[in-house]
Formats: C-alpha cells, structure tokens, sequence
C-alpha cells in the first residue's frame, strides 16, 4: 500500500516538473524563431513587405461655417486682423484649407513668406498647396509623412526618411558594424519604411474580356475533324507547326499550311478559354505558385503558374512582359475568382521573390480580412531552414509543372508576340486540367466533365471542349445584359 502511495506522489512530482519545463520553453525558448532565424538577417530584409501605411484624409473646411462653431463651442469670435501696417499679402490669397480671405490671414515668420491662418491655425505657402490631395500617407511606426523617392512602371515608391524613426533604428541596430562605417555598404540593406502606391488598380480589369479579332469556326476548305486533328498533334503529342502539317499529310493524307494550323489554334484558344477560366475547380486549402521565363522576339518574358495543391490543377495562369506585382495580381484574382472568402488554415506556398507578399498585402487591402494570408516562402535550392524543409514538396510540385510546360514550349523556338503566347498557354492548360491522363491520379484527368468522358477518341473530346467554350461565352454575354 505504502508502495502504491509513493508511486502516485512520484508521478504527481514529475507532472509538476513537465509543467514547469514547458511554461519555462514556452515563455523563454522561441522554439518558432528557429525555423525563421535566416529571415531575421538584414540580407533578407529586402525582400520583405512592409505594413501598409496610416492613411490621413484631410476634410474640407469653410471658414463661414467654421466661425459660428467656433463661437458656439469656445465662446470665442474670430474676428479679422486688425492690421497695424500695409500688408503684402495679395488679395487673391485664402487660406488653402478653410478658404479663408486675406482679412483673416497675416505674415507668421515676417519676411520669409509663411501664412497664418487665424481661423483654423494652419500655415501655408501662397506658392505651394499641400490641400490640394486629398490624403497623405504616414509611417506606421512614427508617424512622420512618406517621401516620394521614385516611379515605376505600375507603382510609386514612398520612403520614411526619418532618422529618428524605430523601423529604421531597429533595422540599423542588425547591421554589421564594418558595413556601418562604409556608406557604400551600408546603402545595400534595406533600412527605412518603404510603401508602394500602385497607380493602376488590377483588381478593375477584366479577365473574362474576349479579343475583337476572334475567328469564326466555318470551315471553307477543311472541317471541324481536321481542326480537332491539329490541336492533338499539336497540344497533346507536343509537335510543332510544320511536323503537325507533316503528319496530316503523311497519316490522314491532308494537305495543310502550318499558317492554317497557326489559326485553327488561335481560334481553338478563344473559344476554350472562357471555360478554363471559369470552371469550379473545388479549390483544397494549399495553393503553391511559380514565374518561369519563356523567349518572345528573343526578349525574356515570364508566365506566372498558381496550382492547387491537393488536386495539381492550374487554377491561375498570366503571361507577362515583366516579372512585376502587377500580373502577380492577375493570376491570383483568376485563381481566387471561385472562392467568397479564403478557407481556414489556408496556406499559398511560393519562393522567397517579393512581388508575392507584395500581392497578397493589395488582396487585403483590396477585400479586407476575408482574404487576409500570408506567403510561406521557401527559399533557394536547400533546405536551409525548417520552412524549406517543411514545404519543398510543395514548391517541387509547381516547379514540376514548370518543367512539363517547358517540354511543349521548347520545340516552338519562342514566341513572336505576346498574343501568341497566350493563346498556346491557353489551350496547353485547357489540356493539362482536362484532357491530360496524370500518373499521380490513376492515368486519369484532373477534372472529370461528363460531356468530355463520352467521346471515344481525343479529337472528339477537342470538339466538345470547343462546344463547352461556346456555352460558356453565350453565358457571360447573356450575364452582362
């Protein structure tokens, strides 16, 4: 019994002592800081988002109105100046907030040019308006006003320059100190608050809007078989232009142009599109996305891939001529375009490159809380942290993608302008979710469609995917009367 009683006291003793060592790891050990130690580097802190700013609106005053409150809430009546001198003031001059006339203004800092309003205390310039915007942005951490430093294509830069600012003093305090005494260095980290205000709203643009230069679908010469027969040879086996002619030729015995295989695609692409884009893909909770570079006229551009994780298909897709936040944006509007708000735990997995936070800081901005998430970037080619480590599988999983993409855009040598390149992006991913057999789902498509399951051969399945593209057209017209 004694025994009995001494083994219950022991493990009421460890019990404690299990308690204390975890309030002890949990107050003192930041066991999560270890799987972002890298990130706290200074080296890595250009490639971090910043808050978004303090947004001041300025209201518009009238002095006729102004002056009754005034009185009424202080007891206290403006009167104007009572001027004991000539003014030089000129007589077209008001106060730039409360339009205030000359009687009520007078010289605050005598001859160096500062006017002072008497009504609502402000001074001003009479050669500069800062009123004349209606807002102006502040810095979050000390609330000084944001420079504009530079331009770019889609977004202007603002920076805090307060020296005095805690982001900034907290930033400085991580730098090395040899990098300190050399000003050349020190200007290579990224040390003040920065704001990028984009000056074209990518969440106005149309994404369901069709090209004016649209083919119809009546065949002169040839019919919709051979139509469906060149986007197999082309889409599905990959080969070029002139091997699709070659193989018309050689099995069906079609004589064909490549230039007719070039607009049968083309036309193919607009009418299968719309479907692609707007098809309930049943979305899981992981979304993983990637850049990759492709060749128009010989100029490096990029096509942006966003997948789900759980099914592989491509639920977001852009080609762009630049690797900025702007078709970042584009691609995941199309890829939250199904979904009302984010699902809970959701995650979106992408590399360590800055125009991802950037778009997902707008997406708040832009929604709110609904759509409130946070880029998990894995960063490089190693597993050089528990991040990396825990969501490489899913960054190989788009990098994949990447790779196969790659394999069909390799034999067309580039693109000769970014029009074509959407139209072969668009039928190679209609392809890939629809009509593509994947080893990982049981040499089964992504997306099962009725409709597709019942023809026999793939081009009758091309077919019926065009038919499915012109249903979906009708839709969206009959949608916007």
């Amino acid at each position: 019994m004694n025994i009995i009683l001494y083994l219950i006291q022991l493990i009421q003793y460890q019990h404690k002592q299990i308690c204390w060592l975890l309030n002890f790891i949990c107050r003192y050990i930041p066991l999560r800081q270890w799987a972002f130690d890298d990130s706290h580097s200074p080296k890595y802190q250009k490639f971090k988002i910043d808050k978004l700013p303090k947004i001041i609106h300025y209201e518009t005053w009238d002095y006729k109105d102004y002056i009754p409150y005034l009185e009424w809430k202080y007891g206290k009546k403006v009167k104007p100046v009572n001027r004991r001198s000539d003014c030089d003031i000129s007589d077209n001059c008001t106060c730039p907030r409360c339009n205030a006339p000359k009687p009520f203004l007078y010289k605050n800092n005598g001859s160096k040019g500062q006017v002072l309003c008497k009504v609502c205390s402000t001074t001003f310039s009479p050669d500069e308006n800062r009123f004349l915007k209606s807002y102006s942005l502040k810095c979050p951490y000390c609330d000084h006003s944001l420079v504009h430093v530079k331009d770019r294509k889609h977004f202007a830069v603002h920076k805090c320059v307060n020296p005095k600012c805690s982001y900034y003093l907290h930033n400085l305090k991580k730098v090395d100190k040899q990098d300190l005494l050399d000003p050349v260095n020190k200007h290579k980290y990224k040390l003040h608050y920065i704001y990028r205000e984009f000056l074209i709203d990518f969440f106005r643009m149309d994404l369901n809007s069709l090209p004016k230069n649209a083919s119809s679908l009546r065949f002169s010469k040839h019919n919709q078989h051979v139509m469906s027969l060149c986007l197999t040879y082309r889409v599905n086996l990959g080969l070029s232009l002139r091997k699709t002619c070659m193989a018309l030729k050689d099995i069906h015995g079609i004589s064909i142009s490549h230039q007719q295989v070039a607009n049968y695609c083309k036309t193919a692409s607009l009418c299968v599109k719309p479907f692609v884009d707007n098809y309930d893909y049943k979305t899981g909770k992981v979304f993983t996305a990637d850049e990759t570079y492709i060749k128009i006229r010989g100029v490096k551009s990029y096509i942006w891939f966003i997948m789900d994780a759980a099914k592989r298909s491509i639920i977001g897709y852009q080609v762009s001529d630049n690797r900025g936040v702007g078709p970042c944006i584009l691609a995941m509007r199309m890829a939250f375009s199904k979904l009302k708000e984010l699902p809970k735990n959701f995650k979106f997995i992408a590399d360590a490159y800055s125009a991802y936070p950037l778009a997902a800081q707008q997406f708040f901005h832009e929604y709110g809380d609904k759509f409130l998430f946070e880029i998990t970037q894995v960063v490089g080619l190693t597993n050089i942290n528990a991040v990396s480590k825990a969501f490489r599988p899913y960054k190989q999983i788009v990098e994949r993608l990447n790779r196969t993409y790659k394999a069909s855009y390799r034999k067309t040598n580039g693109f000769d302008n970014i029009n074509g390149a959407n139209y072969d992006l668009a039928l190679w991913v209609a392809y890939y979710n629809f009509l593509r057999p994947h080893k990982h789902n049981n040499y089964k498509v992504l997306n099962h469609v009725e409709m597709l399951s019942n023809a026999d051969n793939m081009p009758g399945k091309w077919q019926l995917l065009i038919f499915l593209g012109q249903q979906t057209i009708k839709q969206l017209q009959e949608s916007e009367h």
